[in-house]
């Protein structure tokens, strides 16, 4: 295990400091979750409508169902990771992901399919952002900010890095091959990674408080029906709800909302370029967050998101979108980022994986419906401006609730 070291937040900023590997390791897990479970699901449609002949709305229910089960079920993270601890939640999540895959390679009955897809949704519980934020946020205090980041850009490097291979791979050795072949990666990487760097036996936290252990662990200070009578919960909870709804609805009808403006082609590259500045933006935070107070930063990013949604909408010039689209994107992968750092100031450390697994559960659950809620209202416009001009609304209001409550409460400092 890892040697007991200085635990002053000075050594924060020393990359032998052993929370960073704590964060490779977060960063990891991140690539792999999001990589095979989220933006993986566009293979498996295709690949499992090729092979079975199933309709896309059976395959894709399947798909909604495990991101709608997952966000339920995060709401009993705390309990879970008091009762098994880090290491055995991320190992079991980790488990129940590679199950899902290895069921998959073989379905030929959709109810093989809905099962697997519903173990799917328990490998976001073990390796999900409310994890890795908890075990994540024990060990930094003065960099917590650049350590969440960090780890948090794991998840979009997955839709760069193992997507496409898991593409190569498919059409190289078959589906079924690919997904034992990425399962098999998946295993062979985390597995020694968790149990060396994630686990009870660790070094304090860089506070002058109770270990790892101990924190992640502790009954919880704040019961759900005390946070679902609070305001500043709910305005952590509602503004990221209403973000995500725009946020997820934008990226998942980009491509064809993007088609008729610039073309097929240039849609395409404004998904690459959104995706490239998704991950420099959450870098770029990670550099400066520590030193604002979150909630305005986090209303900054979602009024340049508006903003750009309204360039978007007026403007058919190809230069002109490419840009909104990257000024999009740098706030893509920091409506994760957020909350945490948000919750951290506010609820106590003890308090701190209830109040994330219930905003999470509450703002993840009414963000997924956010392409079903464009997808509708493309319908019944008959065109995609209405649909941008709400999504321009209810980014708006989320940013003038958000900074409601913008001075943190002084007994929730973690």
């Amino acid at each position: 295990m890892i040697a007991a070291q200085d635990t002053s937040p000075s050594d924060e900023t020393s990359l032998r400091y052993a929370g960073w590997r704590v964060v490779l390791a977060c960063f990891l897990m991140a690539l792999f979750l999001f990589g095979f479970a989220l933006y993986g699901h566009g293979v498996y449609l295709a690949e499992l409508q090729r092979l079975n002949g199933w309709p896309a709305a059976l395959i894709s229910g399947a798909s909604t169902l495990s991101l709608l089960f997952a966000n339920i079920f995060a709401t009993f993270t705390n309990e879970l990771v008091a009762r098994l601890g880090p290491r055995r939640l991320v190992l079991l999540g980790m488990a129940a992901l590679a199950s899902s895959m290895t069921l998959l390679a073989f379905v030929t009955e959709p109810w093989q399919l809905y099962l697997a897809f519903f173990l799917m949704s328990f490998g976001w519980i073990g390796m999900g952002t409310i994890v890795i934020a908890t075990v994540v946020s024990l060990w930094f205090v003065q960099r917590r900010g650049l350590a969440i980041s960090l780890a948090f850009t794991g998840a979009s490097s997955g839709g760069i890095v193992v997507t496409p291979a898991l593409v190569y791979l498919v059409e190289r050795f078959g589906f079924a091959a690919a997904m034992l072949t990425g399962a098999a990666i998946m295993v062979a990487v985390l597995v020694p990674v968790v149990l060396a760097w994630i686990g009870p036996r660790s070094v304090d936290a860089p506070l002058d408080g109770p270990s790892q252990a101990e924190t992640a662990s502790a009954p919880s200070d704040i019961s759900r029906s005390e946070l679902i009578r609070s305001v500043a919960f709910w305005t952590i909870s509602i503004p990221f709800a209403f973000a995500l709804v725009a946020q997820i609805g934008f990226i998942v009808h980009q491509i064809a909302l993007l088609e008729s403006k610039i073309g097929l082609g240039s849609a395409g590259f404004a998904v690459s370029v959104m995706t490239f500045m998704a991950i420099a933006g959450r870098l770029g935070l990670g550099l400066v967050v520590d030193r604002f107070d979150p909630r305005f930063v986090t209303a900054a990013s979602i009024v340049s998101q508006a903003a750009a949604l309204l360039v978007i909408l007026h403007s058919d010039a190809v230069l002109i979108v490419l840009a909104a689209c990257a000024v999009f994107g740098f706030s893509v992968g920091n409506l994760i980022t957020l909350p945490p750092l948000i919750i951290h100031r506010e609820f106590s450390a003890a308090g701190f994986v209830v109040v994330m697994g219930l905003s999470n559960a509450i703002s993840g659950t009414i963000g997924s419906l956010g392409p079903a809620f464009i997808g509708l209202v493309r319908s019944w416009s008959g065109g995609y401006d209405t649909a941008l001009a709400l999504c321009i609304a209810l980014q708006l209001i989320a940013a003038v609730i958000v900074i409601r409550r913008g001075r943190p409460a002084a007994e929730g400092r973690g």
